[in-house]
């Protein structure tokens, strides 16, 4: 009966298809805009998205995100997962679609069973003086049973007794966050939080001790249930020897009790004591000299569930091409600032247009995809795993991806990091949004009050920050080579030396510390949500992608003088020569020269839509011609030689950098020495690939 059962399959087949075509006649709204392959960026449209960015809904999104702590994996954090799917699916404000992705990863939690401790013990073993377990409940939002207790995720097991041990090699670490280096030497309760936006001395910094992003088990795998994973004996990265964290107000209790010789003037702090360097405590402080301090710590492994919800906008022209936007939604605590701020502007942002495209007057050129990460905290897990999963259709099809994980540090400027190609967009959306305050200036110009370079092209210009590894940008820029950024307001440097918001990953982060002290008002949050959303709709509607390849040559150009003036005569005396590295910038400052020409040329005129792909293809792979997998063998998703970690002093390309400073000291024929020919020869060809890809197609 082989002829029935391919008739029914073929009956079923014509049956699909028609039910594909009404679904799609019927999906269509009646007043949809006209789609033509020219279709441009709309100013009317920017303007409208602009004007319905609401700082009072992003409000009441931040305080319904931040109701209740929310640690990857947790019931409340499913929760949200549910909130996001409901609000993309909404019949007025949705998108096209939406989807939850999940993984099955290694987290880490302290045992409810045994809390970890840090304790003074005597002789005897008697405690004579414990540490906080957990913070102090100061607005009653710290003591619920669902803030998890101050920890250090994937930190060991282990009692080690840490003082006298000194002599012998450290056996435990004890981590605390220093008033002078978070709150500008404030320390009394009544300067602190709830009084005002400074860290109180209970206040304890949770983090994650991974050394590596992504989850533990599976590297460069997605961490699906069937994905190969590595024994716990193999997996490298975890902190060696148990660690905890403490709050500044116990650390006092220890450090002003050591003895021995004095901190260097780099270590000392705002305690009110000098710091030494032990081993032992003074006889004549508050313990005895052969007092221990005992650090138990409980922390378990444990595979859970954590999710990505995906949200997405489908292009009218171009569906193939993604312009991503991203931010993780997991906390250590309540998390209001880190990432709620960025929740809630992603939600405001993708109402507004949802709306736009529910009531069919508007549809990208290019897909949108909004994304909400999970598990970032422990070591940027859910974007990690979603760009193993996708590795070859995101290196393909992405244009750019954009992050906005805390919107608002604070409430003084304008603040983003990014690649240069992403440089010309940011400068053209900043420019026309108002700054929030008082005055008539743009964010671009209140930007360039407090951050600002000199470029030999543009003159003074406000200061793009380079991309480490600090939030779900890092697995798209160094593990994909997709030109990203990140957007947020911060605060004006000249008035704090803190070095983050001073109540960052502690259970003091709530919404009312941002309601009355990071941006009362939320036109910061405002602010930045118009930013990230004229970005977002330049990159998704523009007919030729505004990424400006040359703003490359700024930075390219800063990293082979640096290279020239520091590292030059050290590599003559080994007989290693920088000229081809002189040569191949050359070639790429000539391409990108002539690419840019070509496309001014090009929107002069009435372009032909297949020829503006060709150039856009260009700008949107030039990010991935700096990859190279082989570069840093010792990183891992590192490929990206321009922007991978560097050790060495010399602000030059990394690998170059690095194995000049481990070759310094050793004889000429060393490996080390045949290690930085090897990383020159990466650059070198890096920057003929950039070249030839930003050179006309036919030419081979």
């Amino acid at each position: 009966m082989q002829w029935v059962k391919g008739l029914g399959l073929g009956l079923g087949a014509a049956v699909l298809l028609a039910l594909g075509i009404i679904l799609g006649h019927f999906a269509i709204p009646k007043n949809a805009p006209s789609v033509s392959a020219s279709q441009d960026l709309d100013l009317e449209i920017l303007e409208t998205v602009m004007g319905q960015l609401d700082a009072s809904r992003i409000r009441e999104n931040l305080r319904e995100l931040s109701r209740e702590p929310h640690l990857a994996s947790s019931p409340r954090d499913e929760a949200l997962v549910q909130l996001l799917l409901q609000r993309w699916t909404d019949p007025a404000s949705g998108l096209d679609s939406a989807k939850a992705f999940e993984y099955e990863v290694l987290l880490s939690f302290p045992s409810q069973e045994q809390p970890n401790s840090v304790d003074v013990v005597g002789s005897a073993g008697d405690v004579l003086y414990s540490c906080r377990r957990s913070e102090e409940n100061l607005t009653g939002e710290q003591g619920g049973p669902d803030v998890v207790p101050p920890y250090a995720a994937y930190a060991p097991a282990g009692t080690p007794q840490a003082v006298n041990a000194a002599k012998h090699g450290v056996a435990g670490v004890l981590v605390y966050t220093d008033p002078g280096d978070i709150n500008d030497g404030l320390s009394l309760p009544s300067e602190t939080f709830p009084n005002s936006w400074h860290l109180p001395p209970s206040g304890v910094e949770r983090g994650s001790y991974y050394e590596y992003f992504g989850d533990p088990l599976t590297p460069y795998l997605p961490a699906h249930p069937s994905s190969f994973r590595l024994d716990l004996a193999n997996v490298s990265g975890f902190p060696p020897i148990p660690t905890q964290p403490i709050g500044f107000q116990d650390a006092k209790v220890l450090l002003c009790n050591l003895e021995g010789p004095l901190a260097p003037a780099a270590w000392q702090g705002a305690l009110g004591c000098d710091y030494r360097l032990g081993p032992g405590f003074r006889p004549d402080g508050d313990f005895s000299a052969d007092s221990q301090v005992k650090v138990s710590v409980h922390n378990r492994l444990q595979l859970r569930n954590s999710s990505n919800v995906l949200g997405v906008i489908r292009g009218a022209v171009e569906p193939d091409r993604y312009v991503l936007y991203g931010n993780h939604r997991d906390s250590w605590v309540h998390g209001a600032v880190d990432p709620s701020s960025g929740t809630a502007v992603l939600l405001e942002l993708s109402r507004v247009l949802g709306t736009l495209l529910k009531k069919g007057t508007w549809r990208p050129r290019r897909s949108i995809v909004f994304a909400s990460w999970g598990a970032e905290e422990f070591g940027l897990i859910g974007s990690t795993e979603f760009t193993e999963q996708f590795f070859s259709k995101l290196q393909e099809r992405t244009v750019a991806y954009l992050n906005v994980d805390i919107s608002v540090f604070a409430n003084a400027t304008l603040r983003v990091q990014g690649t240069p190609p992403v440089q010309s967009v940011v400068f053209s959306a900043a420019k026309e949004i108002r700054s929030p305050g008082p005055g008539d200036l743009s964010i671009y110009d209140n930007w360039m009050r407090y951050f600002n370079r000199s470029s030999l092209v543009y003159g003074v210009v406000p200061s793009l920050g380079s991309l480490g590894a600090g939030s779900d940008y890092a697995p798209f820029i160094h593990f994909l080579g997709i030109s990203s950024m990140d957007i947020a307001y911060t605060y004006d440097r000249s008035k704090t030396s803190a070095r983050i918001y001073p109540t960052y990953h502690t259970a003091f982060d709530t919404f009312d510390y941002v309601d009355k002290f990071v941006d009362p008002g939320f036109s910061s949050h405002q602010a930045v949500a118009r930013t990230a959303g004229s970005v977002l709709l330049r990159l998704s509607d523009s007919f030729f992608l505004p990424l400006n390849v040359s703003d490359y040559s700024d930075t390219l150009r800063s990293f082979l003088q640096a290279a020239q003036q520091d590292l030059g005569d050290l590599l003559e005396q080994h007989s290693i020569s920088l000229g081809p590295l002189v040569t191949a910038m050359e070639k790429f400052e000539e391409a990108a020269a002539a690419l840019d020409q070509d496309i001014s040329t090009l929107q002069k005129g009435s372009p032909d839509p297949l020829q503006v792909r060709i150039f856009n293809d260009q700008l949107m792979l030039l990010e991935r011609t700096f990859l190279n997998p082989r570069a840093f063998p010792e990183e891992r998703h590192y490929s990206h030689v321009l922007w991978a970690p560097r050790t060495g002093s010399t602000a030059t390309f990394p690998g170059l950098a690095n194995a000049c400073s481990r070759a310094r000291d050793t004889s000429s024929g060393s490996e080390a020495w045949a290690e930085v020919q090897r990383q020159l020869s990466i650059v070198v060809a890096a920057l003929e690939g950039a070249a030839a890809t930003l050179r006309p197609v036919a030419d081979l």
